[in-house]
This record gives structure tokens, C-alpha cells and sequence, in this order.
């Protein structure tokens, strides 16, 4: 079966490599036409100064909803840019998340949770945004070839985000189109069977003014480094179009299409934090002719923009997205037998066979004004969404029984299989905010900001079990006000020192429209979970305004966290705390060298938990939440038109899951290792127009577990780590004109 797939898909990469070619061949003709027809090299002075832009120093975020620079945006802020992202060639919202200390991630195996992401101790898989606008489905982020740059707020901030966020927010801010003309294409081909053919084309749309239209392409494969029996398989087209560029009246058209074909994974296993002796990391735990993610994803957005004067503008943004997500998995959790000899724990080769849909919209009315002395950046908007998720649960009904030795896990499944439905799942959840916010500049040296978002959440569950002969109908509705306020004080014109409050809530129903899960019985009637947040920091912009420096000490606080009694019923009496400082640098150091780096430490403790888990639980560290962290790329650029990078990763040792009474106490309170990770590039333009790229990960091959399955295991049934990928190499070129 895996195979068949991997052979059909062939045709599909085939075609989308001719239409890549395609594209090519004709914005190099219009290139031509336009170059005979004025005698003029526009297009390569263009490209010569867009390199000489080029810097890891963001100076604004793309929502509007902030309404002052990041120098004055009293909140930690982290931006990881274009150029960041090329010279590293990143490729997924994971690899591009290493850049920002104190992230981590979870081991969402394909399909069930996709990306699983920590930002300060929190979860921030639920705050997930593409262009400001949620974007919730379960799916792993494996590609960014229609990103322009990733967002990372960090804190509790639901006013910003909506509901759910206590860690923070990310948003992926997508390409389009421009005036300025400019064509690329990509090839890279590396170990581990990897190859890549990608194009990004710009063109203003001859005969219309202010009308450009920009097509980004893409065709991936590649194995895993250090486990060669995990392949990826993708290719996506994302079409859009501009209209009105450099008038009042802007508006833009995109459609993304993305189809993936991965072999997933549950990892290796665990017990306490450290994988069983005798399984290496190259080990596969799953079975190749059964297990499988296959993922379409297809977005179309609309934004249109209007400026009724210099001081007044609208911005109305709307989507529709829906992702088919078929996934089979086989567990690594095993169970011990003796004699170093296991077997599958039960559920494996179950799978899922899911359809999300999104409909969204935002609307942003922007004013600058002033009262008497005090000049205001006033922003207010309105959010609606409607969200629907429709899963069917089947298994495959293996035979388990087979035995075998844990050094030579079998990989293939030979015995008898016979799929039948078990459950299904029709899930809505439906979201209306409105919200302000506002800047007042009360001096020269003082802002004070202020946001309040209202939010009314409606979630609606529909579970039938087959095989209970059961149907539960849940339903839940919150309505929540969140706040942040800030002040900001500025004692020289490139420095800021700030103090910030905010809040966020995380209802029962928010984890609906991403696994189709959260609500149950037991919490349907829960108000929302509720944090809070202090931040004092402060913002510099030195070298002539080339590099910023940011620091910020803070506090995190979950006051009435769900917790789990006896009888399965949740009461809101959990606390939680996560404290800490941050340290952050991006810019140019000189006119050749630049450098973005981040260092976080977090102190984290469950400050009271469920009766009868207060013994055990309390005044331990949250589950993933490593004590300190810390990420450096830099670039130099080299005579002769050669440019060098490094990069290092640092995670601290950190707890794998938080003990329970199920659980024993040395099992729960282990610990995954600490690593390093290094990387390393060397580029040289070759030409005006050829660049070539050597980019090495994982430069001496370390072996380590960035993802974590956050269950101590035990011998009855481990947990399980995800390896990070080992070394590998690859030589991309980059063609210009």
C-alpha cells in the first residue's frame, strides 16, 4: 500500500515541476518584452537593492491591530524574518520556531494533534493565525514556500489572539503581491533523498494600474535524517493576485493549495524521560504498509483595503479554508513481556479520516487623532468564525499478539485486517468578538496602551460510538472580557522601558476545531480557565537604529486551571505559575554581520492541584518546560562574494510529564536530556543573478528528542519520544531575474 501511494504521487510532483518550469520560461519572456521595449536594466537594479534592504531587524508587525512600532509595543515581540528563514533554509513552522527560545514542542503524531506547541510552559496549539486570522486545523505546518515571516507574541494576550491565549500567539504572514518585478526559482538537492523545486514570481499586471500578480510553487521529498524510514512527500501551488497597489483603494485575492503524503510516527519508546536501552534512533515502530498521512489543504482569501485620508483606513480580511486529513498510526508505546521481548499496545493501525472547515472574518477600522495634547493610534474591529469538524474514528483490528525482539521491531504488518468504523465525530464551534484598542502618546516620552476585546464562544459536540451503541451531545457557551494595558516610558529617542499587564481565558470548547475533542460532560458547564500575566522590559535600538535589543522579566499565572476529580466531574481550582526572564538581539552588528538570538529562563511550578493529587503534584515543574533555552544564528558576509552562517540550539533538561498517582513517583519525575544542536551555511552569489547555498544541520550529528509525548510511561506501556533529525546536507540554488 505505501508503495502505491508514493508511486501515484509521482505524476502529480512531474506536473507541478513542468508548471514551475513553466511559470518561469514566461515571466522570463515578460522580462524580455520589457527590456526590449525601453532599453532599460530596471529589473536588475532592482534586485541589487533589495539585497542591501535585506536585515534580520523587523521594526512593525503585520496586524494593525498593534498600533505603535515594535520598539514601543510594550510586550515581548519576537519576529523571525525572511532572511532568517532563507539563509537557513527552514521549511517547516518547527524548524522556523527554533529560532525563538523558550518554544518547545510536542510529539501531536500526524493528524491527531499536528503542531504542538509550548510558548512559556503553555500550550499555544489552539493560537495558530495566518495572516492575523485563526487558523486552528490539524495539520502539521510542514512547509512555509508562501510565508513571508512568522510573528511570535509571547504571554497571555486573548485580547490580541481570542480565546485560548495563555502562551502567546504565532502568526504566518503570507506573500503577496507588489509592484516590483521579480522572479525566482529554487532547486535544492541534498541527503537523505532530498529534493526540492520551488518558484516565487512577481509581475505587475501590464494595462492595469497598481495591478500585480504573484505565484509561489512548490515540490518537496525527503527522508529523515537518521531515520530513514520516515519520508515526507508534498507539493503546493499558491496563486493571488493585487489590485489598487499605491492607491486608496487596495484589493487582494489568494488561493493556496497544499496536498502532503508523509509516513507518520508516534517516535521511539520511553519510560521516564529516556528511551528503552537496545532501541536506536533509526529504530521505525510503526508499520510502512499501514500507517499514513495524507493531507489536502485549500485557502481562499479576500482582503480589501481603504484609506479615507491620511488619518483614517479600513482593513477587512476573510477566509475559507478546508483540510481532508486521512491518518493511520501505528502506537511506540509497547508493553513488556520479559525476556526483552514486547509487543503493540492496543489501538495501533487505528486511524481517522477528518474534514475541517473554516470560515472567518476581520475587520479593522484604524484612526489617528488627538484630544487636547494627547495623540491617539485608535483601532477598533469586530471578528466573526464559524468552525466545523467532521471525523470518522476506524480501526484496521489487527492482530497485536505478534512478539518480537525490541532491538528489531518489525515495520511491516503481514497478519489479517479488517477496517470497521468505530466512532464519528461532527463538531462546530462558532466565535464573535469585538474589540479596541488604543495608543495614547500623553507626551514625547510616555504612551500608555489599552485593548478590551469582548468574545462570545459557542461549541457544539456530536459523538456516536459504534461500538458502545452510544451518542453524546455536548454543547457550551462562554463569553468572555479580556484586557492589556501598558505604559511606556521612552528616555531617549531609540530606547523604551515599559510595564504591561494582560489576561486570557481558555474555554472548554476551544480544543473543538482542532482535534474535535475538549468538551466533555464534566466541563461542558465549566466557566473558562483564566491567566494573567506582568511583563517589565525594556527596547533598544542601537548602531544607528541597525540592531535591537530586548530584555523583559515576567510572570505567568493559570488561577483556576480544570481539574479532574475521583468521579470524572472538573472543578476550576488548579494553579499553575511560570516566571522568568527573556533576552533578545536582531540586527546588523556591522555592515557584514548580523545575528538574531534569543535566551529564555523559565521558572515553573504547580502551585495546587486536584484533591488527592496535591501531594504528589505540587511544587513540581510543568511537563516540557525546560529551565533555560537558547538559539543564535548569525551570518558574515565574506570577499569575493562568499557569505558564511552559524547557528547553535540549546534545550535544558526538563520533565517529561508531572506525577500523578497512577503514575510512579521516579517514572513521572524524569527527565529528558539537555542538548545542542548546531548548523552551519556558506553561500556565494555567483552572479547577479545565481546564488548557491550550502546549509549542513545537526553539524556534528547529535543525538537528542526535541519532541515530547508528555506520559512518563511504565512497563505495562511506555511513552514515547520523537528523535530530532540527524545530520544532513543540502545545496540549494537560488536563480534571480
Amino acid at each position: 500500500m505505501y508503495k502505491k501511494v508514493a508511486a501515484s504521487a509521482l505524476p502529480q510532483r512531474r506536473l507541478l515541476a513542468s508548471a514551475i518550469g513553466f511559470a518561469i520560461a514566461s515571466s522570463a519572456g515578460l522580462s524580455l518584452a520589457a527590456e526590449q521595449s525601453d532599453g532599460t536594466l530596471q529589473l536588475d537594479k532592482v534586485s541589487i537593492e533589495g539585497k542591501q534592504e535585506q536585515s534580520y531587524k523587523v521594526d512593525q508587525v503585520s496586524s494593525p491591530k498593534y498600533t505603535a512600532p515594535l520598539l514601543d509595543t510594550p510586550q515581548t515581540v519576537t519576529v523571525v524574518p525572511a532572511e532568517v528563514i532563507k539563509e537557513q533554509n527552514a521549511l517547516s513552522l518547527r524548524q522556523v520556531l527554533s529560532n525563538v527560545s523558550g518554544i518547545t514542542f510536542g510529539a501531536g503524531e500526524g493528524g491527531n494533534y499536528g503542531d504542538s506547541i509550548n510558548i512559556r510552559g503553555f500550550s499555544a496549539t489552539n493560537n495558530l493565525m495566518v495572516d492575523g486570522l485563526r487558523d486552528s486545523a490539524n495539520m502539521t505546518r510542514s512547509d512555509m514556500f508562501n510565508l513571508e515571516m512568522v510573528e511570535v507574541v509571547k504571554g497571555p494576550s486573548s485580547v490580541y489572539a481570542g480565546a485560548g491565549a495563555t502562551a502567546g500567539s504565532i502568526n504566518m504572514v503570507s506573500k503577496t503581491p507588489s509592484l516590483r518585478e521579480s522572479n525566482n526559482l529554487q532547486a535544492g538537492l541534498g541527503t537523505d533523498g532530498y529534493h526540492r523545486l520551488a518558484a516565487d514570481i512577481n509581475q505587475p499586471l501590464d494595462g492595469i494600474e497598481g495591478a500585480a500578480f504573484r505565484l509561489n510553487l512548490m515540490a518537496h521529498e525527503n527522508d529523515v535524517a537518521g531515520r530513514e524510514q520516515i519520508n515526507y512527500e508534498r507539493w503546493g501551488i499558491a496563486p493571488s493576485v493585487a489590485f489598487g497597489l499605491g492607491t486608496p483603494t487596495r484589493l487582494t485575492l489568494s488561493y493556496l493549495h497544499q496536498s502532503d503524503e508523509n509516513l507518520p510516527e508516534y517516535g521511539l519508546p520511553a519510560i521516564a524521560g529516556k528511551v528503552l536501552d537496545g532501541v536506536d534512533r533509526d529504530d521505525y515502530f510503526g508499520f510502512r504498509n499501514i500507517d499514513t498521512e495524507e493531507v489536502d489543504v485549500d485557502s481562499f482569501t479576500a482582503k480589501v483595503e481603504h484609506d479615507f485620508n491620511d488619518l483614517v483606513s479600513l482593513n477587512s480580511i476573510t477566509r475559507y479554508s478546508e483540510t481532508d486529513n486521512r491518518t493511520v498510526t501505528t502506537r511506540s508505546y509497547v508493553e513488556t513481556l520479559g525476556n526483552d521481548q514486547y509487543k503493540y499496545r492496543s489501538g495501533s493501525g487505528n486511524g481517522r479520516d477528518t474534514t475541517s472547515k473554516l470560515a472567518i472574518n476581520q475587520t479593522n477600522l484604524v484612526w489617528n487623532f488627538a484630544t487636547g495634547f494627547i495623540d491617539h493610534s485608535l483601532v477598533t474591529g469586530m471578528e466573526v468564525s464559524r468552525e466545523t469538524v467532521d471525523k470518522t474514528n476506524f480501526s484496521n483490528n489487527l492482530d497485536l499478539d505478534l512478539v518480537y525482539d525490541l532491538d528489531n521491531p518489525p515495520g511491516y504488518y503481514s497478519g489479517p485486517r479488517h477496517k470497521t468504523n468505530t466512532s464519528t465525530v461532527d463538531a462546530e464551534l462558532t466565535d464573535q468578538a469585538l474589540y479596541v484598542f488604543d495608543t495614547l502618546a500623553l507626551s514625547d516620552q510616555w504612551d500608555l496602551t489599552l485593548g478590551a476585546r469582548w468574545e462570545r464562544y459557542e461549541g457544539e459536540n456530536d459523538e456516536k460510538d459504534f461500538e458502545e451503541d452510544t451518542r453524546t451531545q455536548l454543547e457550551s457557551t462562554d463569553e468572555m472580557l479580556s484586557g492589556r494595558v501598558g505604559l511606556a516610558y521612552k528616555p531617549v529617542e531609540n530606547g523604551t522601558i515599559y510595564v504591561a499587564w494582560g489576561n486570557s481565558y481558555n474555554p472548554s470548547a476551544q480544543g473543538l476545531a482542532t482535534t474535535g475533542t475538549g468538551l466533555e460532560e464534566g466541563n461542558q458547564n465549566l466557566d473558562p480557565e483564566k491567566n494573567e500575566t506582568w511583563e517589565l522590559g525594556t527596547k533598544w535600538e542601537l548602531l544607528d537604529q541597525r540592531l535591537a535589543l530586548n530584555a523583559a522579566i515576567f510572570r505567568v499565572d493559570k488561577t483556576n486551571g480544570r481539574v479532574e476529580l475521583d468521579d470524572g466531574s472538573y472543578e476550576l481550582q488548579g494553579e499553575q505559575r511560570v516566571e522568568g526572564f527573556e533576552l533578545g538581539a536582531s540586527g546588523k552588528l556591522t555592515d557584514k554581520w548580523q545575528a538574531f538570538a534569543s535566551y529564555t529562563q523559565l521558572s515553573s511550578e504547580v502551585l495546587k492541584a486536584a484533591p488527592g493529587e496535591d501531594q504528589v503534584q505540587e511544587g513540581q515543574a510543568l511537563a516540557n518546560t525546560p529551565p533555560r533555552s537558547f538559539s543564535l544564528w548569525t551570518s558574515y558576509q565574506l570577499p569575493a562574494d562568499f557569505e558564511i552562517g552559524y547557528g547553535a540550539q540549546f534545550v535544558d533538561e526538563r520533565n517529561v510529564a508531572v506525577a500523578t498517582r497512577e503514575t510512579p513517583s521516579q517514572a513521572s519525575r524524569g527527565k529528558i536530556d539537555a542538548y545542542w544542536v548546531h548548523g552551519a551555511m556558506l553561500g556565494y552569489q555567483a552572479s547577479e543573478e545565481l546564488q548557491l547555498q550550502l546549509n549542513v544541520n545537526n553539524l556534528f550529528d547529535e543525538e537528542y528528542y526535541d519532541r515530547v509525548r508528555t506520559s512518563a510511561g511504565s512497563a505495562d506501556s511506555t511513552g514515547g519520544l520523537v528523535p530530532g533529525d540527524g545530520r544532513s546536507a543540502v545545496l540549494s540554488a537560488n536563480y534571480s531575474f
